[in-house]
């Protein structure tokens, strides 16, 4: 055993291509320098997958190990598993160490030699579980740990010109699922193989955009019938009957960014009482898309929503707020929870943030109407008011399919 490594540079080829030049990637490292700088933390250890794609360029699979990124004043250095070879670092701005199996605790070995002589060291308090904390402290048992997920959350919340370039790329792309999905739709048809017309189409154009991209995690939930009932409701076999509800969900995934489009849609024909509560659910969407603009607060936007679906006696039926942030996220990564549109945020809109409109309300099944209604548009808001970039039409004029 003695001749095995524990810790090493596995360096394997060059650095890979990335959508942000080193400008960016070294300002957005800066900006955690300065924030140590100010509150006296000698170390930046971050273990998210949202943190450590957002600082380095790089998505870490995780299957059971663990993953992390340490800045300090003069470096920034990704940790990765050596189950992962080269990859971490050819993604990665900045230096890269490997980890072996070899012994349990070589993830925090290279933690302490990252850190040595470091007093306070900023932990994402909101990633890191009691039992993980617990070891970090045996590891390096004279540190003072300091939150930094919150400040960094606000760091990602403004997003630089290249972060919109790309985000406006994906939503693109979003549209073009959007249409391969539409376009698949017909009686019969079961919703996973219209999801793969959608994730295929939207996967390839991904492939083809960029000079090298990693191609994970893109995504297709479209829902049929009572499964329109969630937002987030999974892609089954249930075969698309005439007059049905429908729901699209458009998610490319574009070197960590995550964008959306959302729709809802019904197959063939849509009854009276169905298309009541769809034009007022676009209603309320498009009053919604004139509210988002610089200097808007997320709760008076919710608030203000929410009296239209009251009006309606549709507020009860409401299932989840109307947009969130946009950015370093996925279905299972990444939050940037100070500006989601709730009555309980009173953040500001600021110019650079990237928000969504999405209303929904979900009417059960056994009363007219029943289903999942649900319209989504990304927004960046500007010096002085929103670009919408999402393209796909919606509502009834244009989503009856099939």
């Amino acid at each position: 055993m003695e001749d095995m490594l524990h810790i090493a540079k596995w360096h394997n080829g060059e650095k890979d291509y990335s959508p942000f030049s080193d400008k960016e990637m070294q300002r957005r490292q800066d900006e955690v320098r300065t924030w140590m700088a100010n509150n006296n933390v000698d170390a930046a250890l971050f273990t998210s997958y949202h943190c450590i794609n957002y600082y380095s360029g790089w998505l870490y699979c995780y299957f059971g190990r663990k993953y992390g990124m340490v800045i300090d004043q003069n470096n920034a250095t990704t940790i990765s598993a050596g189950i992962d070879g080269g990859q971490p670092w050819r993604r990665s701005f900045g230096d890269n160490v490997t980890y072996t199996d070899w012994r349990r605790d070589n993830f925090y070995r290279a933690i302490q030699q990252l850190t040595e002589g470091a007093k306070r060291v900023g932990i994402e308090f909101d990633h890191v579980s009691i039992e993980y904390r617990q070891a970090l402290q045996d590891a390096l048992p004279d540190v003072t740990f300091v939150d930094v997920s919150g400040p960094s959350m606000w760091m990602r919340t403004i997003k630089s010109d290249e972060e919109i370039k790309l985000i406006k790329e994906g939503a693109r792309i979003c549209d073009l699922g959007g249409q391969a999905v539409v376009d698949a739709v017909k009686v019969g048809v079961p919703e996973h193989e219209v999801a793969i017309a959608g994730t295929n189409a939207m996967i390839r154009e991904i492939a083809g955009s960029f000079p090298f991209v990693e191609l994970m995690d893109t995504w297709t939930w479209f829902q049929s019938g009572i499964n329109t009932d969630g937002a987030h409701n999974p892609v089954t076999n249930r075969k698309v009957e005439k007059g049905d509800i429908l729901s699209l969900n458009m998610f490319p995934m574009i070197f960590g960014y995550y964008t959306a489009l959302e729709r809802t849609l019904f197959c063939e024909s849509v009854d009276d009482v169905s298309l009541d509560i769809w034009q007022k659910n676009v209603a309320v969407h498009e009053r919604g898309l004139e509210l988002m603009k610089p200097g808007a607060r997320c709760m008076d936007i919710a608030i203000e929503l929410n009296e239209m679906y009251r009006e309606w006696d549709l507020l009860k039926y409401r299932s989840f707020g109307y947009g969130h942030s946009f950015g370093v996220l996925s279905h299972y990564y990444g939050r940037e929870a100070g500006v989601e549109l709730r009555e309980d945020i009173e953040t500001e809109l600021k110019p650079g943030m990237v928000v969504s409109m999405e209303p929904m309300v979900m009417l059960p099944e056994g009363i007219p109407g029943a289903g999942g209604y649900r319209e989504h548009d990304i927004l960046v808001i500007t010096e002085d008011g929103a670009e919408n970039i999402t393209g796909f039409p919606y509502g009834p004029e244009h989503n009856i399919v099939g």
